[in-house]
C-alpha cells in the first residue's frame, strides 16, 4: 500500500517562506504527474501545482505563479512546494496528491498539513 506523507507546514507572519514535502512510501508507485492541492476554512479544495514525474513540465494556479515553485526528486519519491511571499489567503490545509495515470484524476491523497500565514 503506498501512503504520502506531508511535512513542512506551520505558522508564519506575511511575506514569509516555507517549504513542504510530501514523501510516497511502500510499493512501487505508478505516477503520471504530483501535485499540491488546498483547502481554506468554509471553502472547496483547489489546485496550487503540479508536475509531471518524467518530464520538466509544471503547472500552476493563477494565484501562486511566482511565488510558490514545486519540485521533485525522483529518487527519493518526494515533491516539494516551496512557498515564498506568502499572504493570509495562502492559509489552508495543504494536500499531497498523485495521479497514477494521464487520463485520470488525482487518485492518491495524503493526511494533509496546515499552512497559517498571520497577518
Amino acid at each position: 500500500q503506498v501512503q504520502l506523507v506531508e511535512s513542512g507546514g506551520g505558522l508564519v507572519q506575511a511575506g514569509g517562506s516555507l517549504r513542504l514535502s510530501c514523501a510516497a512510501s511502500g510499493r512501487t508507485l505508478s505516477t503520471y504527474r504530483m501535485g499540491w492541492y488546498r483547502q481554506a476554512p468554509g471553502k472547496e479544495r483547489e489546485f496550487v501545482a503540479a508536475i509531471r514525474w518524467s518530464i520538466d513540465s509544471r503547472s500552476y494556479a493563477d494565484s501562486v505563479k511566482g511565488r510558490f515553485t514545486i519540485s521533485r526528486d525522483n529518487a527519493k519519491n518526494t515533491v516539494y512546494l516551496q512557498m515564498n511571499s506568502l499572504k493570509p489567503e495562502d492559509t489552508a490545509v495543504y494536500y499531497c496528491a498523485v495521479q497514477s495515470r494521464p487520463s485520470g484524476a488525482f487518485d492518491l491523497w495524503g493526511q494533509g498539513t496546515q499552512v497559517t500565514v498571520s497577518s
